[in-house]
């Protein structure tokens, strides 16, 4: 639980679609200032905590607070301090980047006086100086995304709510927004939720993340936390290269040890070794003599706490999308 001022707050909240439960009495605060990743498969309730957060949806049973407010009975309020994000851009392509930025200063009441050095400022900030007379038609779907950004924050929100931010975009596109939500995360401290399956993309900009399985809470922690809590860590092993194959099966057989692979480097690759099973291992190799010529430690990752929380659904497949 966080320690700074409550944010956001749902409390014993369940949300239905017909049959399916999107969110199960949902218990979770986010304090002001804090950066939280929402985790989860496809329907484990992502979209809708976000959608509720931002007054599109209603409870079926709990309460939901931004600020202290309802966001539905007081959406106008709340709807000030918010900045949302979805997962594709919320762009109008038949105007130009000025233009499209000039109408979210007029419906989100920002005031006139300096906007057109603000807006310069904006489109500048995420890599659209010079761009602003183009017409958004003329983007690529990583440029629209930035400009959807610069939309959002033009009116300075206090709580940034994002909705799979990336999940659009190609591998270089993707890094660029990351980069960009990450400087926000760090410098302008204000509230920020990102809901993503993208576990680099937790990783990078959250100092807390959240991961939800069916509507419910799994675990609730920063990802060092966590990874300590539910990860195994590995090994990296440099050993003498006519022996690369041979150590490779062997630490194949042994049973805790998954994901056994050579790098392009030659050296061979381990996941699932915890820290004080490490000796053994080395001197059972070496004992079979075996060349071990380096030995580094691999730290949990976000992805394999991820995976571990998940094995218990065999191939952890999820189920149907957009919750």
């Amino acid at each position: 639980m966080p320690t700074r001022d409550p944010e956001l707050v749902l409390a014993g909240v369940t949300r239905r679609f017909d049959d399916v439960t999107a969110l199960d009495g949902l218990d979770l605060t986010i304090g002001k200032g804090e950066v939280v990743g929402l985790l989860g498969h496809n329907g484990a309730g992502k979209t809708t905590t976000v959608r509720l957060l931002a007054g599109l949806l209603s409870a079926d049973e709990g309460t939901v607070r931004v600020g202290g407010l309802d966001p539905v009975t007081d959406g106008q309020t709340v709807r000030r301090r918010l900045g949302v994000l979805p997962a594709d851009p919320v762009v109008d392509q038949r105007m130009t980047a000025t233009q499209n930025l000039e109408f979210a200063a007029e419906v989100f009441g920002v005031a006139r006086a300096g906007l057109e050095v603000r807006i310069e400022a904006m489109l500048d900030r995420f890599g659209l100086a010079g761009r602003g007379g183009d017409k958004v038609s003329e983007f690529s779907t990583g440029l629209r995304q930035r400009l959807s950004l610069a939309r959002v924050l033009l009116p300075d929100p206090e709580v940034l709510l994002l909705d799979e931010p990336t999940s659009a975009l190609d591998p270089i596109a993707a890094r660029q927004v990351r980069r960009e939500l990450a400087a926000l995360a760090a410098d302008d401290g204000r509230t920020v939720v990102v809901a993503t399956h993208d576990l680099a993309e937790a990783e990078l900009l959250c100092d807390r993340v959240v991961v939800l399985e069916n509507g419910r809470i799994v675990v609730d922690g920063s990802p060092a936390e966590l990874a300590a809590a539910h990860g195994t860590g590995g090994l990296l092993l440099e050993v003498a290269p006519d022996q690369v194959e041979t150590v490779r099966r062997r630490l194949t057989r042994m049973a805790a040890i998954r994901d056994v692979e050579v790098d392009a480097a030659g050296r061979v690759r381990a996941r699932g070794v915890h820290r004080e099973e490490i000796p053994g291992l080395v001197w059972a190799l070496s004992s079979a003599e075996l060349a071990v010529y380096e030995v580094r430690r691999l730290d949990p990752t976000l992805e394999e706490v991820y995976l571990a929380l998940h094995s218990r659904d065999g191939d952890g497949a999820g189920g149907g999308g957009g919750t």
